[in-house]
């Protein structure tokens, strides 16, 4: 056909920031596993006071790795996939929605992989007791410590994880951080 639709370019983009946003999903799942671990972080188990008691943050860790794993299945191209469609007239199609469907997917499973990655980050700040952060960090810690409560036994995280998903998506985070270092975007 002449109509000049064809969203072959739209298709590559979507599947290359698709697999990009896997790969950072994937990196922040592997500091929340530095953080939770006793013998690379120096920190309590998963955490939390009393190991054997409370699991602390051993759960959202396996969360954080789900979601990696169901990004790594989500990132396999649909631009590679192609049927014929309309009488065999439009024979190369791009299944360049299905690349941007599945890349906002992507997206909100990356939003989930770091709020966990800032809840356990906030809680290794409250264990660290003698770390001074910067301005940046302690204005992002600020904001989540507002939102969110330090963990002092179990507790359900899912409410947590949902608030500082919600901070990352309404900029709450960046606007916080700005005000106290300056326009970073």
């Amino acid at each position: 056909s002449g109509g000049n639709f064809h969203g072959q370019p739209v298709a590559l983009a979507m599947d290359h920031l698709a697999i990009a946003l896997a790969e950072w999903a994937n990196i922040s799942e592997r500091r929340i596993e530095r953080m939770i671990n006793p013998t690379l972080s120096g920190l309590p188990s998963f955490l939390i006071q009393e190991g054997g008691l409370n699991s602390g943050f051993m759960i959202a860790q396996y969360t954080a790795a789900a979601l990696v794993s169901e990004n790594k299945a989500l990132s396999h191209p649909a631009s590679v996939d192609s049927i014929p469609t309309s009488a065999n007239k439009e024979d190369h199609v791009s299944m360049g929605t299905i690349a941007a469907r599945k890349t906002d997917m992507i997206l909100e499973n990356l939003q989930y992989v770091i709020a966990i990655e800032l809840l356990c980050g906030a809680q290794a700040m409250d264990l660290f007791t003698n770390l001074k952060p910067g301005k940046g960090t302690l204005a992002a810690y600020k904001i989540l410590r507002k939102n969110v409560t330090h963990m002092e036994q179990d507790r359900e995280l899912a409410p947590d994880i949902e608030a500082v998903a919600k901070l990352i998506d309404g900029d709450d985070i960046l606007n916080s951080v700005e005000r106290a270092c300056g326009e970073l975007l």
